[in-house]
């Protein structure tokens, strides 16, 4: 992996995440830079917006409401039995039965992450109830795994006594696919969606569990999907929705803006886990996909509002900018900052 040198990042704006957010929850898709209210809410961008909230270090009364929103939302969203609504009306009514499919990890995983960097003790304390609610489920999905595995690796990084939050993360790991060839493929027939999170599952849920084999398989893995998603040129060239079947060259359509996101946020644990700065020039490889080095060489994201464009297609790019593709370029910015500290 070749190191990539450290900008100048500035930190991107929160207009059009603060536009897309009522007092309900935050709007799941936006036409071009407006809220499409009509299409409602759902717990997957919910749970990922606090995630960016909390972590973000240069705080405002602003982003102070924004995390109670979405904590208020997560903490309804989590039923008695700890399964999870995912999809609520513009009017706020739920329109689906609770279950553990992706939404209920993204719960997790975005609650753990309130436990362990909210700056608010009552917050911190209202997402660990909620997390323990969920946590008396579990999910044989891989991905929903993956990501819950990350919120209870943060909820024992904060509160090491949460025998709640060591038994679902043991748990959780288990349904995560190893490679068995020194991380030269991929564990799973063809490369999804969201693929550097069960990386992620492996490297923060074996370090903070002190299993280093564990952690070192999600390491392995890690350089394996950086190898096949990055471009000769050098960028990232990441799967398309559709998937990537093993062997397959070329850029693929439409890439989702999760890809190098979820890239990212592997990359800073496993900067975090190692110390190794190679890990930081590959955060910085991630941002940079969202700055225009990528297979279009067109950027994916406003810069003047902070709106993630939703797509990389064939010549071009969706210029509308919905939830889940705004959080990703401003959680893959704040990880870029971070990265940049290390080898500025």
């Amino acid at each position: 992996m070749r190191a990539v040198q450290a900008p100048a990042i500035a930190p991107m704006a929160f207009a059009h995440l603060v536009a897309m957010t009522t007092p309900l929850g935050l709007h799941e898709h936006a036409e071009f830079q407006r809220p499409r209210a009509e299409h409602g809410y759902c717990t997957d961008d919910v749970a990922r917006a606090l995630t960016v909230v909390v972590h973000e270090s240069l705080r405002s009364p602003e982003l102070d409401e924004l995390e109670s929103v979405y904590l208020g939302f997560l903490e309804r969203a989590v039923s008695a039995r700890g399964v999870v609504h995912n999809r609520m009306s513009a009017s706020g009514v739920w329109t689906d039965e609770p279950t553990t499919d992706d939404w209920w990890g993204r719960a997790i995983a975005g609650l753990g992450a309130a436990v362990r960097y909210s700056r608010d003790a009552g917050h911190r304390a209202r997402a660990l109830r909620a997390f323990l609610r969920a946590s008396a489920q579990s999910s044989i999905d891989v991905r929903a795994s993956a990501f819950a595995a990350v919120g209870a690796a943060d909820v024992l990084q904060a509160r090491p006594d949460a025998t709640a939050a060591r038994m679902l993360l043991i748990q959780c790991l288990s349904r995560i696919p190893r490679v068995d060839d020194g991380g030269r493929g991929w564990p799973e027939p063809m490369l999804r969606y969201a693929n550097a999170a069960l990386c992620d599952a492996l490297i923060m849920g074996g370090y903070v569990l002190g299993w280093h084999a564990t952690a070192a398989d999600g390491l392995r893995m890690l350089e394996g999907l950086l190898r096949i998603e990055t471009d000769p040129r050098g960028h990232l060239s990441v799967t398309g929705s559709s998937g990537r079947a093993s062997g397959a060259v070329g850029p693929q359509w439409d890439q989702q803006p999760i890809e190098p996101a979820a890239i990212a946020d592997a990359c800073a644990h496993a900067l975090e886990v190692t110390g190794d700065h190679r890990w930081a020039g590959e955060v910085l490889r991630a941002w940079a996909w969202f700055e225009g080095e990528n297979d279009n060489g067109i950027p994916m994201f406003d810069a003047i509002v902070g709106g993630g464009y939703d797509g990389l297609v064939p010549g071009g790019r969706n210029e509308n900018c919905g939830a889940e593709s705004t959080l990703a370029a401003i959680r893959t910015n704040q990880n870029a900052r971070m990265a940049g500290r290390w080898i500025s």
